[in-house]
């Protein structure tokens, strides 16, 4: 049975954890709105960005290495992404976990499988279970920027178009709400290019595909496909980062409650033992008296 004095220093230790979870709770929700504007506001630009692109591509049948596809692709480079810290419930472990799930089953399927992590975590993960990285990027929540997706995207588009790879595929969380994160598995590279703007939902619009290029097809392909590809990389490490914020800000509110309801429980017990030590101590006075007055 614990002490009145190890209950007290808990209850005190336990409300200066509340108070921290409470300051990192308002923190990832200040910067939770500002990744979500960014998000939204990036989401319709680069879904037309694609538009164009498959526009172009469609009506001018111009191709590019970026966007020729492998009938049966045997080497793949997995991009995942993942956060430098925790405290952010199961934001990293949904990612690792289906990475890992996917290299058990695919390993004995595909000839090559390499992978670039972004984030500490994922890194420190898989170099645990003996996954060696091509290349791991860090600090990415508080350095990621264009000018990095670019680097990033100009790096993996070499290693496509030099034939090292057939497929490039990028595994991370995706921001829907404050409160909900969906893991998203897509192929970035080599790009889709089905949907275009002369087809909404399945139905034709009725625009001709007689189009007028100024300046040529085939230059306006090559810029906008490597701008494209950054914007994409971007996108999904936004993504990440709005997540990780969302889920952070989660996991620290349940964490305050769970503060408050042991602090709580805490000083229940404290109080039933305060008591009971009151009611000994009374009953040890009396009986003393009554064994005087006896005597």
């Amino acid at each position: 049975m614990p002490s009145l004095k190890d209950i007290r220093q808990k209850i005190v230790s336990t409300k200066n954890t509340q108070q921290i979870t409470r300051a990192m709770k308002m923190v990832s929700a200040a910067k939770l709105r500002r990744a979500q504007d960014q998000i939204v506001n990036m989401r319709p630009y680069a879904n037309r960005l694609l538009a164009v692109i498959s526009d172009i591509a469609t009506t001018e049948r111009v191709s590019h290495p970026l966007l020729s596809r492998v009938e049966n692709p045997q080497k793949i480079l997995v991009v995942a992404i993942t956060s430098d810290r925790g405290l952010c419930g199961g934001f990293n472990n949904s990612v690792n976990r289906f990475t890992e799930k996917w290299l058990a089953a695919n390993q004995s399927k595909y000839k090559k499988i390499d992978f670039i992590f972004i984030g500490r975590k994922g890194a420190d993960y898989f170099k645990r279970r003996g996954v060696t990285a091509l290349d791991v990027r860090l600090n990415m929540a508080r350095e990621y920027s264009m000018q990095m997706a670019s680097d990033i995207a100009k790096d993996c588009m070499e290693k496509f178009i030099s034939g090292g790879y057939d497929e490039i595929r990028f595994i991370n969380n995706e921001f829907v709400s404050a409160i909900s994160q969906a893991l998203s598995v897509h192929t970035i590279l080599p790009i889709d290019i089905s949907k275009t703007s002369f087809e909404v939902d399945g139905k034709k619009t009725g625009f001709s595909k007689d189009l007028i290029f100024e300046p040529s097809p085939a230059e306006m392909l090559e810029e906008l496909l490597t701008q494209h590809f950054a914007i994409q990389v971007f996108k999904a490490m936004s993504e990440s980062v709005a997540a990780e914020h969302a889920a952070r800000m989660t996991a620290m509110e349940n964490a305050t409650k769970n503060a408050k309801e042991m602090i709580n429980n805490l000083t229940l017990t404290y109080n039933k033992l305060r008591q009971a030590a009151i009611t000994r101590e009374l009953i040890e006075i009396c009986s003393g008296a009554e064994a005087v007055n006896n005597g």
